[in-house]
C-alpha cells in the first residue's frame, strides 16, 4: 500500500463495481418512490369510478418498493463498510510522521468520506431523481406550476452559496481543535480540557446558528412555492379530484427532496476541508 492521497474519486476506482451497483439500486428505489403520488392519484380517481385495477398496480408498486428498500441497505452495509476498513489503513500508512492524537481524529474524519459515498451522494440522488419527476409531473398539469418549483431550487442554490464558505471555516476550526483531543487528556489538567470542550460546544453553536439561518431562509422559499401552487391549482385549472391530490404530493414532495440539496452541499463543504486535512502528512 504506497503513499497516495486519500479522495472520493479513488475510493470509486477502488471499489467501482460494488459502488455503482449500490448507487444504481438507490436511483431505482428513489424512481420508484417518486412515483407513488402519481400512482395514488390513478388509485384515487379509479376507486371514485368503482374501479380496483389501479389500486392493486398500487400495492405491488409499494411491495417492490419494500423489498428494494430492505436490500440495497443490506447491500450498503457491507459495500461501505470494507471502503472503510480501506481508507483507515491507507490514512495509517500515509500519516506516520502525523501525531497520535491528530492520527486518531483524522480516522473518524476519513470515515466521513465513506459515510459521504454511502448516504449523502445517494440521498442527493434520490433527491435529484425525485426533483426532476416532480417538476416532469407538475408540468404535465402546468407549466407555471414546475417554473415555480424550479425557480424555488435556482434561489435554494443560492441561499447556500451565501453561506458555504462559512460552513468550511467553521468545520476547519471544529477539525483542527478535535486533532488535539488526546494530547490535551494526556495532559490530565481540568482547566486545559474545559477549554478544550468549551471552544469545541463554541464551534458547534456557531455551525448550528450558521443552519438555523440557512434553513430558515429556505422553508420561507418552499413554503411559499407551496401556497402559490395549492392556490393556482385550486384557483385556476380545472382537474379532478385526484389531480389535485397529485399536484399537491407533488409539491410537497419537492420541497421535501429540495430540502437534501443544501444538506448534501454542507456536507461536501465539510468533507472539502476534511480531504485537505487528511492528507497533510
Amino acid at each position: 500500500m504506497s503513499d497516495k492521497p486519500i479522495r472520493m474519486r479513488a475510493l470509486f476506482c477502488t471499489f467501482p463495481g460494488r459502488i455503482s451497483l449500490t448507487w444504481f439500486l438507490t436511483l431505482c428505489e428513489a424512481a420508484s418512490m417518486a412515483l407513488i403520488p402519481l400512482f395514488m392519484s390513478f388509485a384515487i380517481d379509479g376507486l371514485l369510478e368503482d374501479r380496483t385495477d389501479e389500486l392493486w398496480l398500487l400495492g405491488v408498486v409499494l411491495f417492490a418498493l419494500v423489498a428494494l428498500s430492505v436490500g440495497r441497505r443490506a447491500y450498503d452495509t457491507r459495500v461501505f463498510g470494507a471502503v472503510r476498513v480501506h481508507v483507515g489503513l491507507l490514512q495509517s500508512q500515509n500519516s506516520r510522521a502525523t501525531s497520535i492524537s491528530a492520527l486518531n481524529a483524522r480516522l473518524s474524519m476519513g470515515r466521513e468520506l465513506a459515510d459521504f459515498l454511502e448516504n449523502e451522494i445517494p440521498d442527493g440522488a434520490m433527491a435529484f431523481v425525485q426533483l426532476a419527476i416532480s417538476i416532469i409531473v407538475l408540468f404535465s398539469f402546468d407549466a407555471f406550476l414546475a417554473a415555480a418549483a424550479a425557480i424555488t431550487f435556482a434561489l435554494i442554490l443560492l441561499i447556500y452559496v451565501l453561506f458555504h464558505k462559512r460552513f468550511y471555516n467553521l468545520n476547519g476550526e471544529l477539525n483542527h481543535q478535535t486533532e488535539m483531543q488526546i494530547d490535551i487528556l494526556t495532559l490530565r489538567k481540568r482547566l486545559a480540557l474545559k477549554s478544550h470542550l468549551l471552544y469545541l460546544r463554541r464551534t458547534e453553536v456557531k455551525i448550528s446558528d450558521a443552519e438555523s439561518l440557512l434553513y430558515g431562509a429556505i422553508f420561507l422559499v418552499l413554503f411559499g412555492m407551496i401556497m402559490f401552487n395549492l392556490w393556482y391549482a385550486t384557483t385556476t385549472l380545472a382537474v379532478s379530484v385526484g389531480a389535485i391530490f397529485a399536484i399537491l404530493s407533488y409539491s410537497w414532495e419537492f420541497v421535501e427532496s429540495a430540502l437534501a440539496a443544501p444538506m448534501t452541499l454542507q456536507s461536501w463543504s465539510r468533507l472539502k476541508e476534511i480531504t485537505i486535512r487528511i492528507n497533510e502528512n
